[in-house]
């Protein structure tokens, strides 16, 4: 009998300890971060779910996947109109957004705009400058430009030019806001994404837009037409801002113009990503000096960038449990 009451206890003693664990390296209640991906160009379909993973080993989080589904249940980044599973966003702690050119029916658009105006904080990626694209006259035709310029500080305006694309870097990036938490642990690197123009020329980024990250420009046909007094060959490529919402709640907004699916190769990268996913739900300080560890769960090997059918095939929903 006292052998059973002994390991009993030291039972309980090891279960509470890994709760204790777990208490300490969670501590805060697991926030749920729902990923919301529609790209045909960048294979957000294959490098969000591999940030997800990241984020739940090093948060805890709960993640939501939402893709564009074929009627056949598949991945298809061509399909503009439909994006699956978006009632995720009810509970969401946090909308991380790589969409482009999307033409969501109404209801799904709402969802997004709900959570966005609700002033929860999102993160957002490249072509998310371009998240949606309605028809001139279109009663949502607002959402292709006033709306990103308002919630993520500019639209889409132009960029340096593709150049051989996945073959070589065409951004060197290098940090500005050395003070920000999400640089922890971020050194310069080569992206393979092409520059976009967001700031200089006619344009300046909106709001309280600060940034952290600046690109230059490698290749650019800017500069080979001469014009560079509107497009400078060096442009913010992160920043953080802020939007208050119709509830009058502000929310954190992090942004990045890079996304090249080759881009979340480089360790630098993905500091980026997942550090900025910890600054908008607040949780700042819960980044390490060295950054976020961003080992890949598994393998990460997605297909270039590209149009049409540059997608990987027969690829069904991944559900992180």
């Amino acid at each position: 009998m006292k052998r059973a009451r002994s390991t009993c206890i030291v039972v309980l003693l090891f279960l509470g300890a890994a709760v204790l664990g777990q208490a300490d390296r969670y501590p805060e209640r697991a926030p749920h971060v729902v990923f919301v991906m529609g790209d045909e160009e960048y294979r957000s379909e294959e490098s969000m779910p591999m940030l997800a993973k990241i984020l739940k080993r090093e948060l805890g989080a709960k993640v939501s996947l939402c893709y564009p589904l074929d009627s056949l249940g598949f991945v298809n980044p061509n399909v503009k109109d439909h994006i699956a599973g978006l009632k995720a966003l009810k509970t969401a702690d946090l909308m991380v957004l790589f969409t482009r050119f999307r033409a969501l029916p109404e209801e799904e658009l709402h969802m997004i705009l709900e959570y966005v105006e609700s002033g929860r904080p999102v993160v957002g990626f490249r072509t998310t400058t371009h998240a949606f694209r309605y028809d001139e006259g279109h009663s949502m035709e607002i959402y292709n430009d006033e709306w990103p310029i308002k919630v993520f500080g500019q639209k889409w305006i132009t960029h340096h030019g593709h150049f051989s694309d996945g073959h070589d870097p065409l951004t060197q990036v290098f940090l500005v806001g050395k003070d920000n938490p999400i640089l922890n642990g971020v050194s310069d690197f080569k992206a393979f994404s092409w520059l976009y123009h967001v700031d200089g020329g006619d344009h300046e980024l909106a709001g309280d837009s600060e940034p952290i990250l600046m690109g230059r420009s490698l290749r650019s046909k800017h500069e080979m037409e001469g014009r560079l007094d509107k497009f400078p060959l060096e442009n913010p490529v992160a920043w953080t801002k802020t939007y208050t919402g119709s509830k009058g709640k502000t929310a954190r907004i992090f942004f990045t113009t890079l996304g090249h699916p080759y881009d979340f190769k480089e360790v630098p990268m993905r500091k980026l990503a997942i550090n900025g996913m910890y600054w908008a739900l607040g949780r700042e300080d819960e980044i390490p000096p060295e950054g976020v560890n961003v080992t890949i769960e598994g393998s990460y090997h997605p297909n270039n960038s590209g149009f049409g059918e540059k997608f990987k095939k027969n690829l069904r929903p991944e559900v992180i449990d």
